[in-house]
């Protein structure tokens, strides 16, 4: 098993518990973790916005990555939504439950 930290934003405004719980109840995710205020600087549509919004972070297994996409991709409010798959190491006990949680 390989873990993997998922991360994407959402407006301020949008409701990212519903969201994360989506996530972890389709096995996607075995947990979310919601940074609820963020501070992003980006450019868009050239130009560069200054934007509040809320940070996922997604702890799920590189062999879930992929339905993860097509799910959040699907529910995502972003015509762009932010993807980025970070590799990581779940060792023990967590990395037991990490798999346990987003198999099956």
């Amino acid at each position: 098993m390989k873990a993997c930290v998922v991360l994407t934003t959402v407006a301020a405004s949008f409701d990212a518990a519903a969201l994360a719980r989506t996530l972890v109840e389709q096995r996607l995710a075995a947990c979310v973790n919601i940074v609820a205020e963020v501070r992003s600087i980006y450019r868009w549509n050239d130009g560069v916005d200054d934007e509040s919004e809320q940070l996922l972070l997604i702890k799920t297994t590189e062999e879930r990555v992929e339905a993860l996409r097509e799910a959040l991709f699907a529910q995502h409010p972003y015509d762009v939504p932010e993807f980025v798959v970070l590799p990581a190491e779940a060792h023990g006990a967590y990395g037991a439950w990490l798999a346990q949680s987003v198999s099956g």
